[in-house]
């Protein structure tokens, strides 16, 4: 995160405005990933997407039930989507 002032400590109401733009970002970035992760693994549900909210643990465990692999091949897959993701 970077502010930019001039002098002194940044206000209150810059550090807001920042943390509101990269909430925003953030929120952009997830929307954009969910269609990304039901398009890479098909067997995920509607339900299984809302309840990750990005948690990249919880996808790993949902990999492990919907797919039946282990807990390494599940974080290899998810190491690789992640690699690929810009």
């Amino acid at each position: 995160m970077s502010l930019t002032v001039t002098y002194g400590q940044p206000t209150a109401a810059t550090v807001q405005r920042e943390a509101d733009r990269v909430r925003a970002k953030t929120n952009g970035a997830w929307t954009q990933a969910q269609g990304e992760v039901k398009e890479r693994w098909g067997k995920l549900t509607d339900d299984d997407i809302k309840e990750l909210d990005g948690r990249r643990e919880v996808l790993i465990g949902k990999l492990q039930t919907r797919y039946a692999l282990s807990y390494q091949e599940a974080e290899r897959q998810v190491d690789d989507f992640d690699a690929r993701r810009p």
